[in-house]
């Protein structure tokens, strides 16, 4: 071996030994590890059970039962096949006054439009309250005095209720909150629209809230410095600096 690949070898084995460990990452992972093996003799699950005879059969009836209707029992035909999907088109499925599939997927296509579009609207609303390098008494000041308690108390409270009303709008489903709406509205498509908006709404805050706190913070302490306010730091600083990935996460909630 070469004296250069000795050297490189040996850089190697420094780098490997200043590399950052960290006791809870390592905790973290033996705990999952732990909890795992622990899920799998505690919880009931039977392998056996689910490749059994009885659970083949009941894939077999629903393999058959998931063809359409006309056909059911019978040969397939795609003549048959196409004639019910057309109708299905057209009419619904339990009357005939009902909407039918290409009108209720434009209706599913609008619900999901103006929820998703409240659900940003909102998430701007809370995410510049949950990042802690903004909802801070001096955001980004040099200098080095530092604010009262009272003021870092309140911040601190700010960030921390902020955090915990998205928490409490994600971790509820939309199902439950579409129910309980609906029993207030009715059934039309409001409830849908806002249970899927209160709950994107607590999921895009929580992202754009992580956005603001990565921000690169050398040129939003020159605005500091130069006079400029909280609001003009986010509008002219962080705004443009985070609307890509604004547009990255607004795209995904709304695909999914």
């Amino acid at each position: 071996m070469s004296v250069a690949a000795h050297q490189a070898e040996a850089h190697l084995r420094e780098l490997k030994a200043q590399r950052p460990r960290s006791r809870f990452l390592r905790f973290s992972m033996g705990f999952f590890v732990v909890l795992m093996l622990a899920c799998w003799f505690i919880g009931d699950f039977d392998l056996a059970d689910t490749f059994s005879s009885r659970r083949q059969e009941n894939f077999e009836r629903f393999a058959g039962e998931v063809r359409p209707y006309p056909l059911h029992g019978k040969p397939w035909d795609w003549e048959v096949a196409s004639d019910w999907a057309a109708e299905r088109l057209e009419t619904g499925v339990s009357r005939e006054d009902s909407p039918g599939g290409f009108e209720s997927a434009i209706g599913t296509l609008a619900i999901s439009v103006l929820a998703i579009v409240l659900a940003s609207l909102g998430s701007l609303v809370f995410c510049w309250f949950a990042a802690r390098n903004v909802a801070t008494p001096e955001p980004f000041a040099p200098s080095a005095t530092r604010p009262s308690r009272a003021r870092r108390w309140f911040w601190s409270c700010v960030v921390g209720l902020t955090r915990l009303v998205l928490i409490l709008l994600r971790s509820m489903p939309e199902y439950i909150l579409a129910y309980l709406i609906m029993s207030m509205l009715g059934s039309p498509a409001w409830p849908a629209v806002l249970a899927l908006a209160i709950h994107n709404t607590g999921i895009l805050g929580r992202l754009h809230a992580e956005t603001i706190e990565y921000v690169v913070r050398r040129p939003l302490t020159a605005l500091r410095a130069l006079g400029a306010g909280r609001a003009r730091i986010v509008a002219v600083g962080i705004w443009p600096a985070i609307l890509p990935r604004f547009l990255l996460y607004f795209f995904y909630r709304w695909e999914t």
